[in-house]
């Protein structure tokens, strides 16, 4: 029965799925940055680089940084006007809270914002009941994001992050969601927020929330993410900031001066590692009439800047790519990685005007509320692992 069971979840998962593909670019060079943390990573969000990795593939505790996936999940398969009822178990769960009442009721929406800047274990229970059908349901739907996104070593148990057996993950995996994340226009609205107001049904006030990312105040260019402590996990903290058209993250778990040790990731980073443009689109290969498809920039210290190689791997004139007017890929090394790859078109390709994607790879999300097949693909797979359950 249990091969069986295997058997039929992974025919779901065959029939269903929309694969996913998001290469490795872990390049973490070593640095001279000192922090406080047992654990740490700092990435660049455009091209999805480790620039620092400090125990980075080391499963921790993560407490709040949790809701980072709760959040992500609920904006891709929810829907923001949605009215969400708070259930008696949402509205009793411990910890943090936006001291929401049971039968009250609330958009999603602002329950993101109540999650993500006041850190409410109330609204995470809520949001998790609403999109997923069940606890259960939701927080299988984060591990199944998890592994779309390539998270290598992370597990969640619950869509809050209290302390339980199995909730992990490490700092380079919450650096990789955070990046993923800030892809999507209404998270990085939400997390950049220092205040929100939303409507109170039960009080002839309303809810203002602040937000407890003091990196929002202190740090120039500041534009999230999410604070998280508890007992066994300590202090922990996903911290963001754009200069000069460069978005980084950075990443701690268990760090007694965490402002400080973001404060000296983010400027290590911004200092070290530029943006460099390696390709523009529209750029024209030589003697050839193929052109870019996409720019490609990507964070270089100073000494790798001359040692990146350029690859054009091209399609057989007789393919069906071909025909429509592709023509390969260049591809980029540094050493003997592959850092990334740009599309190379016919000089006349209608896909030229296509909107430039994201160089690593992570789905874009601007239609975060368009993707509703995945979602019953994963109800219908906890469904049916649910019926195998029951039959053994």
């Amino acid at each position: 029965m249990k091969g069986y069971r295997k058997f039929a979840l992974r025919l779901v998962g065959a029939a269903l799925v929309l694969a996913l593909a998001l290469p490795s670019l872990s390049a973490a060079a070593p640095s001279g940055v000192q922090t406080s943390a047992e654990a740490a990573a700092l990435i660049d969000v455009t091209s999805g680089r480790i620039l620092v990795a400090k125990n980075g593939d080391k499963p921790m505790r993560i407490a709040s940084l949790t809701k980072i996936m709760t959040a992500i999940v609920a904006i891709e398969h929810g829907r923001l006007s949605d009215q969400v009822k708070v259930g008696a178990s949402a509205a009793g769960k411990e910890g943090s809270s936006l001291y929401l009442k049971a039968g009250e009721e609330m958009s999603l929406e602002n329950l993101l914002y109540g999650l993500m800047l006041r850190s409410g274990n109330d609204a995470a229970t809520a949001i998790a009941e609403h999109v997923g059908g069940s606890l259960e349901g939701f927080v299988y739907m984060m591990n199944e994001k998890a592994k779309l996104i390539g998270l290598r070593a992370t597990q969640f148990k619950n869509p809050h992050g209290l302390d339980a057996d199995g909730h992990y993950s490490t700092a380079e995996d919450m650096a990789k969601l955070t990046a993923y994340a800030l892809r999507n226009p209404v998270f990085r609205d939400i997390v950049k927020t220092k205040t929100k107001t939303a409507p109170n049904p039960n009080a002839d006030w309303d809810y203002k929330w602040t937000n407890k990312n003091k990196m929002l105040s202190i740090y120039e260019g500041a534009d999230g993410v999410k604070t998280g402590y508890t007992k066994t996990a300590k202090r922990c903290l996903v911290s963001s900031a754009t200069r000069n058209g460069q978005q980084l993250a950075a990443v701690t778990l268990n760090a007694p001066n965490d402002w400080l040790d973001h404060t000296k990731l983010l400027d290590y980073g911004f200092a070290n590692y530029p943006l460099t443009d390696l390709v523009q689109k529209g750029e024209k290969l030589e003697a050839m009439p193929i052109v870019v498809g996409q720019s490609f920039p990507y964070p270089l210290l100073k000494e790798e800047a001359g040692a990146v190689r350029k690859e054009a791997v091209l399609l057989e004139p007789g393919s069906a790519a071909y025909r429509l007017g592709e023509r390969g890929k260049l591809v980029f090394r540094l050493g003997d990685q592959a850092i990334g790859s740009v599309p190379l078109y016919a000089e006349n390709s209608p896909q030229l005007a296509a909107k430039e994607q994201s160089t690593f790879g992570y789905r874009e999300s601007d239609r975060y509320d368009a993707s509703r097949f995945e979602l019953w693909r994963l109800q219908l797979e906890e469904t049916v692992r649910r019926l195998f359950v029951l039959w053994e």
